[in-house]
């Protein structure tokens, strides 16, 4: 049985599921008023929760990303590989299309955002898996390496491939919603699953993203203002951060609500070639030999360790540097999974599993690798002759200011920094705009939400990060160090993807005659 992807939710109204819409809902309501009545408080509790999951729980996010990644591949290269995704002959667009939306709706959650300052910042302050002396040239390889690792094979993994696997056979197969709960229909069963209990499951993973997805916006406003001020001397007050909100609302809420075969692809399309313009500018007009030689060095040498890094624990590593690091960025990556495998599902109709798990956790690592060692690179070939000077700022986490001045060491000086700045702000359009796509998704449980629920997501988005703002970027910061918490039960919804993954994909493979 093949569903009906345009078929209307079985639960729910115009807005979906009421479990999902309240306790979503609520939780921004009482994290926003908490934050207003007891910042400190809410920020002491959030800190000690934020700790205790990245003890506790750490190990578990690095072993199930590792897992994840080796059985994926496996399962590429396997016969069922050449199974369908929705059972279609032909994708529904084009492979330039489709990789661009892929690479866009992560790479932009917080890949732009570190690119410049995390390989500074490994240069200056050495990582726990290496002995190389900080701020030598010997150092360069390496630092990139702890940057590559972060945002490389492990991490993309988690995003689609087993999970997307699962979700594709239940929904256009078997007919389930395409929601978080259904990755768990094969170990609790259908009716279960579309209980109370399934709508718990998918609050939790909505308000993970909503977590995960503020965040960036809220960065996002910090940077461009930091930008405008230092480029052009506008005020630096709140009002300029709200207009910058505003106008990347109205960006991301046009584009999820003309969908996905319209706006979320134009977006995502733009973006990409922007980068790929913007990229071969810095690697040309930049320290090219430097930047080439880095990339080889920093990606042989992340092979090399992979297996180390992959299971570096408070054994070998201090915890505050595991939980501000490694942990965070997995924990990041984990509560983004069901939506994203969601998303990934919707847009990968017609595609292979092997083209699908190759693209995701391989291709789009090796990219995100490269854009990392054109703007990390470059500032640390700056840091390393002495042209800009930013350790004690990284020290401090100040990464918005990373961006801007690695920018303006480059050839063209504010011209080179604006077109970053306008780069930075549509790769995060392109997060709110997937990520309220893929939570009305949540609510809706079908692949086409209306055009109410996905700019009542967008604009929500927008809203909590403007009165975040108001009450200090502090409070953004304390939202994203929450986004460990709800990490962990999306953790132990993916475990039974690491068997049961494989299992569908070769159920599909059956159903459709490849094996």
């Amino acid at each position: 049985m093949t569903s009906d992807p345009n078929a209307p939710s079985s639960k729910g109204g115009r807005f979906g599921d009421p479990v999902v819409l309240v306790l979503t809902v609520g939780f921004i309501v009482l994290f926003v008023a908490a934050s207003a009545i007891a910042p400190d408080t809410v920020a002491h509790l959030i800190d000690v929760g934020f700790t205790q999951s990245a003890r506790l729980f750490g190990s578990t996010f690095q072993l199930l990303m590792l897992l994840t990644f080796f059985i994926a591949i496996g399962v590429a290269l396997s016969p069922a590989g050449r199974a369908r995704i929705g059972g279609l002959d032909k994708p529904d667009m084009s492979t330039f299309r489709w990789v661009s939306i892929i690479l866009c709706t992560l790479l932009a959650g917080g890949g732009v955002f570190f690119a410049a300052g995390e390989p500074i910042y490994h240069f200056v302050v050495t990582p726990p898996a290496f002995d190389t002396q900080a701020g030598t040239p010997a150092a360069v390889p390496n630092a990139l390496a702890q940057a590559f690792f972060h945002w490389g094979f492990t991490g993309w993994a988690i995003l689609g491939t087993l999970p997307v696997c699962i979700l594709s056979h239940q929904h256009y197969q078997r007919g389930l919603p395409l929601q978080p709960r259904t990755l768990l229909a094969p170990v609790i069963g259908d009716k279960r699953m579309k209980g109370v209990l399934g709508g718990v499951i998918d609050a939790i993973c909505a308000i993970a993203v909503t977590a995960g997805t503020v965040g960036p916006l809220g960065f996002l406003a910090t940077q461009v203002s930091f930008g405008l001020h230092d480029l052009f001397g506008f005020p630096r007050g709140y009002e300029v951060q709200l207009m910058i909100l505003v106008g990347l609302g109205a960006i991301y809420v046009t584009s999820a609500v003309t969908g996905i075969d319209r706006g979320i692809q134009f977006l995502s399309r733009f973006n990409v070639i922007w980068a790929m313009v913007l990229g071969g500018v810095i690697l040309v007009l930049g320290p090219t030999l430097f930047l080439v030689n880095s990339w080889f060095q920093g990606f042989g040498s992340y092979l090399s360790h992979f297996f180390e890094l992959s299971t570096l624990t408070t054994v070998t590593a201090p915890l505050g540097w595991l939980k501000w690091w490694t942990v965070f960025f997995f924990a990041w990556f984990v509560g983004f999974a069901p939506p994203m495998a969601i998303f990934v599902t919707r847009i990968s109709r017609g595609r292979t599993i092997r083209e699908m798990i190759i693209a995701t956790a391989v291709l789009a690592p090796i990219v995100t690798t490269v854009w990392f060692t054109l703007l990390g690179g470059s500032g640390i070939f700056y840091q390393l002759h002495g042209v800009i000077d930013l350790a004690e700022p990284l020290k401090n986490f100040q990464f918005d200011v990373a961006t801007l001045t690695v920018a303006q060491a480059l050839p063209g000086g504010t011209w080179m920094a604006l077109a970053v700045l306008v780069l930075t702000t549509i790769f995060v359009a392109t997060t709110g705009d997937s990520m309220s796509y893929a939570v009305s998704v949540v609510c809706a449980g079908h692949d086409d939400p209306g055009v109410a629920l996905r700019a009542f997501w967008g604009v929500t988005f927008a809203l909590m990060a403007a009165i975040l703002l108001y009450m200090g970027s502090g409070q953004v910061s304390v939202l994203q160090q929450f986004l460990v918490i709800p990490a962990v039960p999306v953790a132990f919804l993916l475990i039974p993807t690491l068997w049961h993954g494989p299992r569908a994909a070769y159920a599909m493979a059956r159903e459709q005659g490849v094996l």
